[in-house]
């Protein structure tokens, strides 16, 4: 059996080039791979084109390599919580592109599932359909959307095994697992790594097929963006 088994991030990321195109996975701050974005501002790889449906925060995430200049063009859905991020692209040294939160989801599972265009009716007669082909299904309009992959796809998973196999808690479920489909080479970062055998094949989201290297994390903060809690407490 092949030993996907790396020390950690730093030796899972090193052969990530400038000009890669990355899929960071997670939701807002929330099943981010914490570790493999601190490896990366280590290595100061530039030019990135990361694909992920939040931009991070200005001192956390995403944010830490746009701080860095690390970061060429973001493909994502929701940004509104980086203010760097807001600057470097009204000053035109970003390149941007905003896509309604189901078509990034969708493009990125087409990527993972071969399945290189399909047709959505959402963001027709806006910006967004601006040089897509368009076609009327049963009387409506569609915008015909490209498969989205990448070079490596960065995944943070609850609990994984040496074979690679992944499964993800609560919240981290959006956007990992079909992340971890459309890379050429996905990398797992894992609050656990047990021995293969030991997970619930019943309970696995990501088969071991799709995972090239896994490492167990380490010093996970698990920022919360915006917390409300009730007076007093």
């Amino acid at each position: 059996m092949i030993n996907k088994v790396v020390s950690g991030a730093d030796e899972a990321v090193k052969d990530i080039k400038d000009n890669a195109v990355l899929m960071l996975g997670g939701f807002g701050l929330c099943g981010i791979p914490e570790n493999c974005i601190s490896a990366l501002l280590k290595t100061g790889v530039k030019g990135l084109t990361c694909i992920s449906n939040n931009a991070g925060v200005d001192d956390f995430g995403i944010g830490l390599m746009l701080k860095t200049r690390q970061v060429k063009k973001m493909i994502s859905s929701y940004v509104g919580e980086n203010a760097e991020f807001e600057r470097q692209l009204l000053a035109g040294e970003l390149e941007v592109d905003l896509l309604p939160q189901g078509t990034l989801a969708e493009r990125i599972r087409a990527g993972g599932a071969g399945i290189p265009a399909f047709f959505t009716p959402a963001g027709y007669g806006t910006e967004v359909a601006e040089g897509k082909e368009v076609r009327e299904f049963h009387g409506k309009k569609y915008l015909m959307e490209e498969w989205l992959k990448a070079d490596f796809a960065l995944v943070k998973a609850w609990k994984g095994d040496t074979a690679g196999n992944l499964i993800f808690k609560g919240t981290a479920r959006n956007f990992n697992p079909m992340m971890a489909a459309a890379g050429k080479i996905t990398i797992a970062e894992v609050e656990e790594l047990v021995p293969t055998g030991e997970l619930d094949p019943n309970h696995i989201h990501t088969p071991g097929i799709y995972v090239q290297r896994i490492f167990e994390g380490k010093d996970y903060e698990k920022r919360i963006e915006q917390r409300t809690v009730t007076p007093g407490n």
